[in-house]
């Protein structure tokens, strides 16, 4: 299959993804400090401003962070930045001054920090998440990345002030520096598992593109296999271990992702329910609000308020 086709898949199933961020304290530390995210069970982010430091993560050495470097982590998973590549030197309590408090010494030994939480909806979300690894680290000598140097610039732009009071504009811009850092990680085809990774191997690509074409066709799995040239205990096998999850369970979340894209066209729940093969409106609601977390019907009344 052409690459054009594969990296056509990676980015709808990319574009699936569904990110909502909210900035906690924008500002600065000095002296011997530490800060976490961890222990919330959500997904968090610390992004450099200013200065640098260390993220300490179990079992990890420390990682060094500069200004305009970042990392987003995609679990909950057990972390800290610190002024310190030690992770158990000593620290005080330290109150998070703005950014432009500090006294001239403290512009070497301090660090600027944007910190906050996000999490991830959308039918085909969760599964695409199992995509990346625990975290991601965006750094500034990425040439990959060069758009993120815009992105931190109007960061800082609208940092100040109270520093657990942040502007509502740095949410949005994380979650565009997030949707950057994504896109590279996708795009250097070093995914081994997820969804992303499926949209990667040649023997899943026709599939995967003839059930986005054709959802409501009756995709057994007999015929997914029979798409892919292999046989069902085959398909099924390397299907589950490459994404992650089963091809029903795929199906699934792909018809309910591609079923909200209809309501929010402006279809009725009759049709978009027609267009991923459910021919029961029962049927289509008990899955639509498995997936999605509501009844069809309400989410295209808020879909068209919205609009």
């Amino acid at each position: 299959m052409h690459p054009a086709v594969s990296d056509k898949l990676a980015q709808w199933l990319l574009g699936s993804i569904q990110l909502d961020a909210a900035a906690m304290h924008v500002g600065r530390y000095c002296g011997p400090w530490r800060v976490s995210t961890a222990g919330q069970a959500r997904a968090s982010f610390h992004l450099v401003l200013a200065g640098a430091c260390y993220l300490h993560i179990d079992g990890q050495p420390p990682l060094r962070l500069h200004a305009r470097d970042g990392v987003f982590l995609m679990s909950d998973v057990p972390h800290f930045l610190s002024a310190s590549p030690d992770p158990a030197a000593p620290v005080e309590r330290r109150t998070m001054l703005p950014l432009g408090d500090a006294a001239p010494h403290d512009q070497v030994d301090g660090a600027g920090l944007a910190c906050g939480f996000f999490r991830f909806s959308g039918a085909l979300s969760p599964l695409l998440i199992g995509s990346f690894p625990d975290y991601l680290v965006c750094r500034s000598g990425d040439a990959a990345l060069g758009h993120s140097a815009a992105l931190f610039d109007m960061i800082l732009a609208e940092a100040g002030g109270d520093p657990e009071r942040p502007s509502p504009l740095i949410a949005r811009l994380v979650e565009l520096l997030f949707f950057y850092l994504i896109r590279h990680a996708g795009q250097q085809q070093a995914l081994t598992a997820g969804l992303l990774a499926l949209a990667q191997r040649g023997e899943f690509i026709s599939l995967l593109d003839e059930m986005l074409r054709s959802p409501g066709e009756d995709w057994s799995i007999a015929r997914m296999a029979d798409a892919a040239h292999m046989s069902r205990a085959a398909f099924c096998k390397h299907f589950t271990g490459a994404g992650g999850v089963t091809p029903a369970q795929f199906l699934l979340h792909l018809r309910m992702r591609l079923a909200t894209q209809r309501l929010n066209a402006g279809d009725s729940v009759e049709q978009a329910a027609s267009h991923v093969g459910y021919q029961s409106h029962a049927a289509f609601s008990r899955a639509f609000k498995r997936i999605v977390g509501e009844q069809p019907g309400a989410y295209r009344r808020q879909s068209r308020a919205a609009a």
